[in-house]
């Protein structure tokens, strides 16, 4: 609704500033707010939606004499892949879509993987679109990313998936867009005023003046959008490029420059000035011609032409080559592309009397270009890399060696000193990506000192590019650049690229944990405090090594085969960071260094994992403390049980509820079933505690005041125990630790399944079910597990026969998890449960 807003409300202003009486009608396609990016399931409703909105868009001026055939699509977020979705519908016509921009839309992938209805919908797309790339490569599509201060779409994954070399599948960052040059979140992308200007111009400069309809020539759809998209010249698109200019009119208006360098400032007075550069002089010298203005109208400023005789013979502008920064134009012009002409003529007119700066000099670029290593990215910011430039030139370019992956992060200050204090124009530092459209700008005054943030959103492709810094400077200035790695932008940039496998490792803790609670009951009959499992579960060496092992054996062909043979699914491992190497001949290429950070991830998801159990442990002492004087005291271990008979009702019916409304829906109550488990086995350890702090002790050590409970050598000596004693309030402890760590492992499925949770609540005025449902296939398993676990106790743990082969699954099918989950993290809940139902059994058998 915003951006419909924005666009409208833009569009209309513009609109009655010109003639003609052109303006446009603006639509929203209403989704309803549905959380698409997580539930996969509406995708393709949504889809169906769009098309039908579409055409009834469009029968809306079928009695015009000439209707429209087309609509142009922005699409926000999933908006954008939706829109791109509409070609893989059966019945859809290509012709009613012409253009299709998106703004922070993920098209390589989505964020999370929380259900295979996502995965499949984004598989379909992505192979419409790459298998039949030829038939819609006359499809024109623009995506925007939000850059750094979008978290929730990072700007990597809204490169468009497309065939190399495809001109009409435009992708770039909100940073690299002319007269943008910012970051936006990953909402206000939509009311961005800049982008919504440049998005609003485009429109206006893509109707055909004939038809008064969106253009259908592909190669003006490119043009627009390259001119203000990508690369802004003065020159507005199809104004006429022919030039007059003679030097019979004005003579005295022109002045031939000898020097070196200009350096010119208008007066207040409106006057007519030109300054003629001669070329044959400098060819042997210098390779390039730089110029800048601060001058920012959209006018032709720069011609080559033949000298002869006192005239300006054959001129030709020059000017479509400048490009916009933001407080002045600069022109680059090489010599090579000079041949045809003799002198430069650079206009310096203001005839509206305007003030403004020209500067122009002659370069030669190979002296103007210096390269400086970076610091590995291992130094944590202890070692630098430095150069000095003295600046005899307005423009440098330092090389940023072994500068081009996204693990890696910078801070890259900038200080500048000049000998003589003076007006100058700004000085302006851009980071360029040559593989990617994510330049960034910063825009300073002289002296100063600025710090930059060097990170990428894109690897390059081949590892040779390397990121250059572009300083546009003052004259007679020097500038030192220093560059140390930031540690912390680092860890912000591996979360960001690798964050979907935190939560993998967070389960992977929690399995782990489990495993160590179940051994410790098989080997001394008691629980193990829950923070101290869990912290244990940091083994990186027992899941993390065999997960490489298994990924070096798999780049041998005989392995793969032998793999192929077993029928298992793929290693999951994170795609590519850069889109043009992600797909080689239909496969889906990876990298090494995720593996190589692995250890790393595994920290940051015991680390989630740790405070994650601490966090619920302290909420269920709170929510006990508030419901406790709503509760009869109890010292029994058994308090809130259910009978095996009330077990097995309470899960069929969940499981009916879920069948026929939203299987999330049972799994919560069956989870909340266990939390009040949970929350009885603390009330009845903080009741049995404060009795026996008031009851007589018998027992007392008289040096160190501790108790001596002898009946825990012995589970038998504690059966027969009176209720309130040491030895109860010990198994208490015992039930409460094990179930706690049980909570913590089942808060995984539920998590996941919130997203279909929400939606169902959301759209209970519509329907009462959930279609198609994500938990349909493990709803049965997983509320009868949670069902026969609320009964659960150390001692029925210990007495079971099958104790020793639980506490061994944990370890293989946290590795087995590690292995295939990245990329599918819905697959969490099926190696949950593969260690929940042996777990169970044991309190059956």
């Amino acid at each position: 609704m915003t951006k419909s807003r924005s666009l409208g409300s833009v569009a209309l202003r513009k609109a009655e500033n010109l003639e003609g009486g052109l303006h446009f009608n603006v639509f929203t396609v209403d989704f309803n707010e549905e959380l698409v990016a997580l539930y996969g399931g509406s995708l393709l409703q949504q889809t169906h939606f769009l098309h039908e909105s579409i055409k009834a868009i469009l029968r809306l001026y079928k009695n015009l004499k000439t209707p429209p055939q087309s609509v142009v699509l922005v699409g926000h977020s999933m908006g954008g892949v939706v829109a791109r979705a509409l070609f893989t519908l059966p019945r859809f016509n290509t012709n009613l879509v012409s253009l299709i921009i998106t703004q922070a839309s993920p098209h390589l992938a989505p964020v999370l993987s929380l259900d295979p209805y996502l995965l499949g919908f984004y598989s379909s797309v992505r192979h419409k679109w790459l298998n039949q790339a030829n038939k819609l490569r006359n499809i024109t599509v623009l995506s925007v990313g939000g850059g750094y201060r979008d978290y929730q779409v990072r700007s990597g994954l809204t490169s468009l998936p497309c065939p190399s070399g495809d001109p009409n599948k435009l992708s770039l960052v909100a940073t690299a867009v002319p007269r943008t040059w910012v970051s936006t979140d990953h909402l206000s992308i939509v009311w961005c005023k800049e982008l919504v200007l440049a998005t609003v111009r485009a429109f206006f400069d893509l109707i055909d003046p004939e038809t008064r309809q969106f253009t259908d020539n592909q190669e003006k759809k490119i043009a627009v959008l390259n001119h203000h998209f990508i690369r802004h010249p003065v020159r507005m698109v199809g104004e006429d490029h022919s030039v007059s200019i003679s030097t019979l009119d004005f003579p005295e208006e022109w002045s031939e420059v000898n020097t070196l360098r200009l350096a010119y400032s208008t007066p207040k007075e409106g006057q007519e000035k030109y300054f003629m550069f001669t070329l044959s002089s400098r060819r042997k010298a210098y390779s390039h011609f730089y110029c800048r203005s601060s001058n920012l109208e959209m006018t032709s400023w720069v011609y080559g032409c033949v000298h002869k005789n006192g005239s300006c013979l054959h001129p030709v502008d020059l000017s479509v080559g400048t490009e916009l920064l933001p407080p002045y134009k600069v022109l680059i012009l090489s010599f090579s592309d000079l041949s045809s002409v003799t002198h430069l003529v650079v206009s310096a007119s203001n005839l509206n009397g305007k003030q403004f700066t020209v500067e122009c000099e002659w370069q030669r670029q190979e002296s103007l270009t210096l390269s400086v290593p970076v610091p590995h990215v291992l130094s944590f910011g202890l070692t630098f890399s430095d150069v000095t430039v003295n600046s005899s030139g307005l423009l440098h370019t330092i090389k940023l060696h072994h500068f081009n992956q996204v693990y890696q992060a910078f801070r890259i200050n900038v200080a500048s000193q000049c000998k003589v204090q003076k007006d100058r124009l700004s000085n302006v530092y851009r980071i360029m990506v040559p593989w990617f459209r994510e330049d960034s700008i910063t825009t300073v005054s002289v002296p100063s000192v600025t710090e930059i943030s060097g990170m990428l959103h894109t690897s390059s492709p081949d590892n040779t590019s390397d990121v250059l810094l572009q300083l546009h400077t003052a004259p007679n200035c020097q500038y030192k650049v220093s560059i140390r790695t930031s540690l912390p932008r680092v860890i912000g940039q591996i979360l960001r690229f690798c964050g979907p496998m935190v939560p993998v490792y967070t389960a992977a803790t929690l399995l782990l944990a489990c495993g160590g609670q179940l051994s410790s009951i098989l080997k001394s009959r008691r629980a193990a405090d829950m923070s101290q499992v869990v912290g244990k579960g940091l083994q990186p060496h027992k899941v993390n090594l065999p997960v490489y092992v298994l990924h070096v054996l798999l780049s041998c062909s005989r392995f793969q085969e032998f793999w192929s043979i077993l029928c298992l699914p793929p290693m999951d491992v994170l795609p590519a960071s850069s889109p043009d190497a992600m797909f080689h001949n239909g496969v889906v290429l990876v990298e090494e260094w995720p593996h190589l950070l692995s250890p790393l991830l595994y920290i940051f998801g015991a680390a989630v994992a740790y405070w994650g159990s601490t966090l619920l442990h302290l909420i269920m002492r709170l929510i006990s403390l508030l419901l406790a004087p709503l509760h009869r005291p109890s010292v029994s271990r058994d308090c809130a049980t259910l009978r095996l008979r009330t077990q097995i009702l309470i899960a069929l019916c969940l499981t009916v509820i879920g069948g026929i409304s939203c299987g999330a829906f049972s799994v919560f109550a069956a989870f909340s079933l266990h939390l009040y488990r949970v929350l009885r086995l603390q009330m009845t350890e903080r009741s049995l505690s404060h009795m026996l702090n008031l009851a007589p002790r018998k027992h007392e050590d008289t040096e160190n005041g501790t108790v001596n409970v002898e009946c825990l050598s012995r589970s038998k000596e504690c059966n027969g125990t009176p209720l309130l004693s040491e030895c109860a309030l010990e198994e208490v402890r015992d039930d409460l630790q094990l179930h706690l760590c049980l909570s913590a492992l089942f808060t995984l499925p539920v998590m996941l399944s919130t997203p279909s949770l929400i939606h169902w609540i959301r759209n209970l005025r519509y329907t009462t079910q959930l279609d198609p449902d994500p938990c349909w296939p493990h709803i049965v398993p997983l509320v009868t597990v949670y069902m026969l676990l609320i009964n659960c106790n150390t001692l029925k743990l210990y007495n079971s026969k099958l104790l020793p082969l639980a506490s061994c699954l944990p370890l293989p099918l946290a590795i087995t998890m590690v292995t295939f989950s990245p990329l599918h993290l819905y697959r969490v809940t099926y190696f949950v449960l593969l260690t929940l139902i042996p777990l169970a059994c044991c309190c059956l058998l």
